[in-house]
């Protein structure tokens, strides 16, 4: 197997822009999915059936079909009808931020929910309601909990972007394609956006697992 080093340098800065684009477009994805997700995960949790119901049909939806289905939905649907015109970038962390929402929901019930009960009845019976219980009390205690499969989907969140490079957005995977689609050429492009996602996934890796160490000695 010879490699073009030649063509690499010619793509390195594309590949350099795509980089920062699918780091971009991870981070506001997990932004927005997490947000999403918390109050996604609050709603299904409701004790009254028919406030849960649209958060259950919603998670049931995003996590049982394809995310390469809900971006072309977003991309060739939701956002032309929002905007009056389709936008990648825009669909792509739209779509990436809604399927992440749905993981993170679920995250974020299981992690709530493995809280004791007596802590929710003794942050009441010192005077707390229920959003300041659920802030001060169950929150930060569930979010240790919730640190490893968080993580998880974070890192998820980071290798899917990639599907992005279907509405052309122009990430990683993009510029990839375009490099084989100009020289034939497979091993350069794809061992070299593997690398990079390797990089990446393993970075977030490291830093994970030192705040999840961190917190388990406070």
């Amino acid at each position: 197997m010879d490699i073009r080093w030649d063509i690499l340098a010619e793509y390195a800065p594309f590949f350099a822009k795509g980089t920062l684009l699918t780091i971009g477009l991870s981070i506001a994805s997990i932004i927005i999915g997490c947000v999403l997700g918390l109050f996604i995960g609050i709603g299904k949790m409701s004790k009254n059936k028919w406030i849960a119901l649209p958060f259950n049909c919603y998670i049931t939806f995003f996590r049982g079909t394809p995310l390469l289905v809900q971006i072309l939905l977003v991309h060739f649907g939701l956002v032309p009808l929002v905007l009056g015109q389709t936008n990648g970038i825009t669909a792509a962390i739209t779509a990436l931020s809604l399927n992440s929402a749905a993981y993170v929901a679920e995250i974020f019930r299981a992690g709530i929910q493995s809280i004791d009960k007596g802590q929710m009845e003794a942050a009441r019976s010192l005077g707390m309601n229920h959003r300041q219980a659920m802030r001060f009390v169950i929150l930060p205690q569930a979010f240790k909990r919730m640190i490893p499969p968080l993580g998880n989907e974070f890192i998820v969140l980071i290798k899917d972007s990639s599907l992005a490079a279907i509405i052309a957005v122009k990430e990683l995977i993009y510029w990839g394609q375009a490099l084989q689609g100009q020289y034939y050429r497979v091993w350069e492009p794809y061992i070299t956006a593997a690398l990079i996602y390797l990089v990446l996934t393993f970075s977030l890796s490291l830093v994970l697992s030192r705040l999840e160490r961190r917190l388990a000695t406070e």
